[in-house]
């Protein structure tokens, strides 16, 4: 019988053993713009940061003429394309797997690209995580093993429709992608609510999506950096569905993909083969059991730090957050605001450096919860 297996990587049974290849999907290099409207969502539930967003608006009308505008900017990983491929490529291989690796920046192609002019990473997937608009939200699809002589026009079209989205152009898009073979079309963390209208509105959405789409997706997401209730909802709705479960790590900072797929698969198209097939069985790593607020408080902790070695020369985190002006140019928060950031990303960026002090990590450590209670 066709099925999704789950795998845990502490199990005695050392469940990798029994397969010769370990697959990493769904990870992020410095080419990913991450958006700056959580700064939104916190500013709710927290009074300082509230008023701290209050004042860095004010004196950025002041000195600007203008509202800031959140939305309109982004941040960065930190990791280039080959130090993201290393990170996922030496997990696999640490576990004695011989490794494959897609690297999905959002809306964007350009570190796998540029991976296969390298002798090492010659056979990466060209893949991407294309923000798709309906309804009331948006979705991510994971579009992995795009065909290379294609990709850029395949490109310029997800872009086009993500710009201008239609009915009738979504499904003329993953029809074309289902007629590809190798490819995988994979419906990333579908519960996590994102644009925050409700999590039962975002699931009405999500189901909706899946009636409407789901002949044309192959998969559907356990990702890595979600809380396991979210993901054990996910292998529920999954199995209603008759949709195989595939792993996404969802990587942006240093810690590798919590999740990966085992197989046997010797390159990407085989092992889209046997996704399409129904086929597919999921390791969740040893550090997922990390309790997740710790591992979310380290990702930040390592987003902040201070690259020398950075792959763009962008050394310090406001050398890597970005803003959209009213002329239409870019320009990172390091050049608008200099040594002094808006107080609100200020407080929010010294809070985490204070935090991540060996002392005050150990307190934060002990006042999280243990280990995720990851069960079937």
């Amino acid at each position: 019988m066709k099925e999704t297996r789950i795998h845990f990587q502490w199990s005695e049974k050392t469940p990798q053993a029994r397969f010769g290849t370990g697959v990493s999907l769904h990870s992020h290099t410095l080419h990913s713009h991450e958006s700056l409207d959580f700064i939104y969502r916190i500013a709710k539930n927290c009074a300082a940061v509230g008023w701290a967003l209050r004042r860095g608006e004010a004196r950025y009308e002041y000195l600007h003429g203008t509202p800031l505008d959140l939305r309109r900017g982004w941040w960065t990983p930190p990791l280039a394309p080959q130090d993201a491929y290393s990170v996922e490529f030496d997990q696999i291989s640490s576990m004695g797997l011989a490794p494959i690796v897609s690297l999905t920046d959002h809306d964007d192609i350009k570190a796998p690209m540029s991976l296969q002019a390298i002798e090492v990473s010659r056979n990466i997937p060209v893949s991407v995580e294309w923000t798709v608009p309906f309804m009331n939200t948006f979705f991510h699809l994971g579009v992995h093993n795009i065909p290379t002589s294609r990709a850029l026009a395949t490109m310029d079209r997800l872009k086009a429709f993500t710009e201008r989205p239609t009915d009738s152009e979504l499904h003329a898009i993953l029809a074309g992608f289902h007629s590809e073979p190798g490819m995988l079309t994979i419906f990333n963390h579908p519960l996590w609510d994102e644009m925050g209208i409700g999590p039962e509105q975002h699931r009405t959405s999500a189901l909706a999506f899946l009636s409407q789409y789901g002949e044309n997706l192959h998969a559907v997401e356990l990702n890595g950096l979600r809380p396991w209730r979210e993901n054990a909802s996910v292998i529920r709705m999954a199995r209603e569905l008759a949709k195989p479960v595939i792993s996404g790590g969802d990587r942006h900072a240093l810690e590798p993909n919590a999740t990966l797929n085992l197989t046997n698969a010797r390159d990407f198209a085989e092992f889209a083969a046997e996704i399409r097939d129904g086929w597919s069985d999921v390791l969740i790593a040893s550090h997922y059991r990390t309790a997740h607020a710790t591992r979310i408080f380290h990702n930040i902790l390592d987003v902040l730090r201070t690259y020398e070695n950075h792959g763009l020369g962008w050394t310090k985190w406001s050398d890597r957050v970005f803003y959209t002006l009213d002329d239409g140019a870019t320009a990172s928060l390091a050049q608008l605001w200099g040594d002094r950031p808006p107080l609100s990303v200020g407080v929010f960026a010294g809070f985490m450096h204070f935090a991540g002090q060996p002392r005050m990590q150990y307190a934060l450590r002990a006042a999280a919860l243990g280990a995720e209670n990851v069960l079937l």
